[in-house]
């Protein structure tokens, strides 16, 4: 009977997110915090998704191939490597507002820096300063939305700032198509780096914006700072519970395996498919539209399969979709499958996370969130590095058929290393 009742009341709850959601919000008792949190992450998704998205399309511009771009992209994720213990360090000893401070003013002028700067060398060393300052963000980031939540409206949470920041996201690839027709009608005639030149700048100049509303966020009285706990030896601090030694290198090796395709995907679309920069903004921006469906999605898919369930079938999803990507030349097909291995991967993240989340302590998260990023930063070096000196030997499609396979080994290592006693109850939506 008590299982009938809570059946009904998910399926009323299902009803008031597409019926109602004003209601929704408001049944969700979000704090003040969390919408100033919502806001920042806003203006730094929008950012820094559109630098990301057509980087490394300058880069090609600017003469760069693969093994460069693949370089480029290590020594970033290598700079997440250098500064993820020692940026959850200091966010348990100075906090975490001066930390995400620090790091939303240091990122966006590295990445000036990064686009005006067109050395190789100097690109490396950059990359790695950006790595570092970009980690601190991500360190900072899930302590920070779990401290301004609640057990009962962390997955909603989750599942909001991850799908809106989506949304946001896709309107990079509206200004790609966009901004290059609305220059040459002005009669700016720019040549192709120029433009890219001008949007990675205004992607900085955006992202930076985030630091006014961050300055303005505050942490319930009763969670004010993780400096507040009780000052732990080194030893402590970096101690790993049995769940993190399963959890963590399972979550490494996936990572690891997107970080293998998602930087070159955009290079593939242009040099394997032949696809404009204009197609490609539209094909990112349909992306991230799918994303923010299945984003809404994810909570319901969840509550469904359970938490750990729904993460495996994601990625197995994604593996299929990237072996179909692989057997593919048509172009069509291959747009087809491109959609449906970033919405399913995608789907997979506030999963994982939450995962992480519900499974540590408060007092914790600090220290098991930069345990996470580092390890996953680790593979993603060697990741992303590698890939792009096999994609120059061996094509696309053969390293891509490497990729689908570990996507599922990754699956599953997820099935098989958890058991019954860390499968987190029902989710909430």
């Amino acid at each position: 009977m008590l299982q009938l009742l809570d059946s009904r009341r998910a399926e009323a709850s299902d009803v008031s997110i597409w019926r109602r959601p004003a209601v929704w919000l408001l049944e969700k008792k979000l704090c003040r915090g969390f919408w100033v949190f919502f806001a920042v992450e806003c203006f730094v998704d929008f950012g820094f998704s559109l630098y990301f998205f057509i980087f490394n399309l300058y880069l090609v511009d600017c003469h760069f191939n693969e093994r460069t771009i693949g370089l480029v992209g290590g020594a970033l994720t290598f700079g997440s490597v250098a500064g993820t213990l020692p940026a959850g360090w200091l966010a348990r000893k100075i906090g975490l507002l001066p930390m995400q401070l620090f790091s939303m003013i240091a990122a966006p002028l590295l990445g000036v820096a990064r686009v005006l700067v067109m050395w190789e060398p100097a690109q490396i060393g950059l990359a790695f300063l950006a790595g570092l300052a970009l980690c601190i963000w991500a360190v900072c980031y899930l302590p920070t939305l779990a401290r301004l939540t609640t057990s009962e409206n962390r997955a909603s949470a989750f599942s909001i700032v991850f799908s809106v920041s989506i949304a946001v996201s896709a309107l990079g690839g509206l200004v790609c198509v966009y901004l290059p027709r609305l220059l040459k009608i002005a009669g700016y005639v720019l040549q192709a780096a120029d433009v890219k030149r001008l949007i990675l700048l205004g992607s900085c100049a955006i992202a930076v914006v985030g630091v006014f509303p961050l300055s303005r966020l505050r942490f319930p009285p009763s969670q004010d700072s993780e400096a507040q706990t009780p000052n732990k030896t080194p030893k402590q601090f970096w101690k790993m519970s049995p769940f993190l030694l399963r959890y963590v290198p399972s979550m490494a090796l996936w990572t690891a395996t997107l970080a293998c395709f998602m930087p070159f995907a955009n290079v593939y679309l242009t040099r394997d498919l032949h696809i404009s920069l204009s197609q490609i903004g539209l094909i990112f921006s349909a992306a991230h539209v799918i994303q923010l469906c299945v984003g809404l999605l994810t909570p319901w898919v969840f509550r469904r399969l359970g938490l750990l369930n729904g993460i495996v079938a994601t990625q197995v999803v994604t593996a299929v979709a990237m072996a179909c990507l692989a057997g593919t030349q048509n172009r069509g097909l291959a747009v087809a499958f491109y959609l449906s291995f970033s919405a399913a991967q995608w789907m997979s993240t506030p999963g994982l996370y939450n995962l992480l989340m519900s499974k540590v302590p408060d007092e914790e998260r600090s220290s098991a969130s930069a345990m996470t990023m580092f390890c996953n930063a680790l593979l993603q070096s060697c990741a992303t590095a590698g890939a792009g000196i096999l994609f120059v030997r061996f094509g696309y499609p053969r390293v891509l058929v490497g990729i689908a396979a570990l996507a599922l080994t990754a699956g599953l290592l997820f099935a098989s290393l958890f058991g019954p006693g860390d499968r987190p109850a029902r989710v909430r939506l």
